[in-house]
């Protein structure tokens, strides 16, 4: 029964995680102010993920972030693991004029869903729905950037993750 919570668990923040990276490294309107150039290639990082019954978890997880010389489509692939398990994320997003959408996968957990949301160069506020339903907030700073999520799921609540070079 453990394991059964568990890989419920395991998958809202999984899917969760896959939508803030995603998120994190979406492109914003301006070439100057589109942080999606700097952010290109490998990240790694910490965080932890929150559950209704109070515990936590920490996680480890790499992000591989591609855009295929076009600076306003994102593809990437996050693999994180804990103590319990590990997960398979990938997105696909577009940003125009500031305006975020776009499709994400989780693939040990078989979810699936929807972006859409708005960027600037330092901030992205997404709304996320799919296999969870949430909010996100992506802070992005030189070198580095977080990603809080927060789901109405059943057993996940929340995530806080930081990632850098």
């Amino acid at each position: 029964m453990r394991n059964q919570r568990l890989a419920a668990s395991m998958s809202g923040w999984a899917t969760a995680i896959a939508i803030a990276f995603a998120a994190s490294v979406t492109p914003v309107a301006a070439e100057s102010d589109n942080p999606f150039v700097a952010l290109a290639g490998t990240w790694s990082g910490s965080g932890t993920a929150r559950f209704d019954d109070g515990k936590s978890e920490s996680l480890r997880c790499k992000g591989y972030y591609t855009n295929n010389g076009n600076p306003h489509n994102l593809g990437l692939s996050i693999r994180c693991a804990n103590a319990s398990a590990k997960l398979e994320l990938r997105a696909n997003l577009v940003d125009t004029n500031g305006a975020v959408s776009g499709n994400w996968e989780e693939r040990t957990y078989n979810q699936s869903g929807t972006v859409q949301g708005r960027a600037t160069a330092s901030r992205m506020t997404l709304a996320i729905t799919g296999g969870i339903n949430g909010s996100m907030t992506v802070a992005i700073a030189s070198g580095s950037h977080s990603v809080t999520v927060a789901s109405s799921g059943p057993s996940f609540k929340g995530v806080h993750i930081s990632m850098s070079r």
